[in-house]
């Protein structure tokens, strides 16, 4: 199994700790990035990716290795504390530089057959926004199967972590690890992703913008063939 994590820091506070300790349970090819400090452009706006290519977005060859990481995962984990009940500036900034990979532009068909997790800790709540704003994009890439865990430590740093606590976070990524192995190549996207996909496809038919319908039409995903089929 291989296993990309994006920290949303670069410090290693509470967050990192709990994705660490569920890629080791899941006992992987563990690959992982920590922004800013691996990649921290933010998107300029120039739209060069949806109109152009990919290729044309000035921060492209900066973040090629986490695209290839994230491209060669079975496993993406996403992890960010919660800054003002949401995800840090870095690891939205990070996201935004995927806009073109939505569904309704250009999916990569190998994360339909992905798991993701998406991590959040904080002292006190936001838990649930800031994993929002991480599985937004999981689900929009065509992820089928995407597991939240967000954390109230209580607490500014993981050595303040009460003991009680960290034998319960032990216990939920125990749980989350078996899940993930057992569902490991067997994940198929939801009645929800699909409908979605078609929605899309049925908007590429329009040929709304051009770069992405030829995309689509090069995928067969126009006619018989589907990103989930192997």
């Amino acid at each position: 199994m291989k296993i990309t994590i994006i920290h949303g820091q670069s410090h290693k506070g509470s967050t990192y700790h709990i994705a660490e300790m569920l890629a080791e349970k899941l006992n992987g090819d563990v690959t992982e990035f920590f922004l800013p400090r691996d990649f921290g452009a933010f998107c300029i706006g120039c739209t060069n990716c949806f109109g152009k290519s990919e290729d044309m977005c000035p921060h492209y060859e900066t973040l090629k290795p986490i695209t290839e990481a994230l491209d060669n995962a079975d496993v993406i984990i996403l992890a960010s504390p919660v800054y003002v009940y949401h995800v840090t500036g870095s690891m939205k900034s990070f996201l935004d530089h995927y806009g073109y990979r939505w569904m309704v532009h250009r999916p990569e068909e190998r994360m339909f057959q992905k798991q993701a997790v998406c991590i959040s800790t904080a002292a006190g709540g936001g838990m649930k926004s800031a994993n929002k704003d991480m599985a937004d994009s999981t689900f929009y890439w065509g992820i089928p199967k995407t597991y939240r865990y967000g954390a109230g430590v209580a607490a500014v740093s993981w050595e303040g972590v009460k003991p009680k606590l960290k034998r319960r976070i032990e216990a939920k990524t125990t749980a989350l690890a078996r899940k993930i192995q057992r569902n490991q190549g067997r994940v198929k996207p939801s009645l929800k992703t699909k409908c979605f996909f078609y929605i899309m496809r049925l908007l590429q038919k329009r040929d709304w913008n051009p770069v992405d319908a030829d995309y689509w039409r090069e995928k067969g995903w126009l006619g018989r063939k589907r990103p989930w089929r192997r």
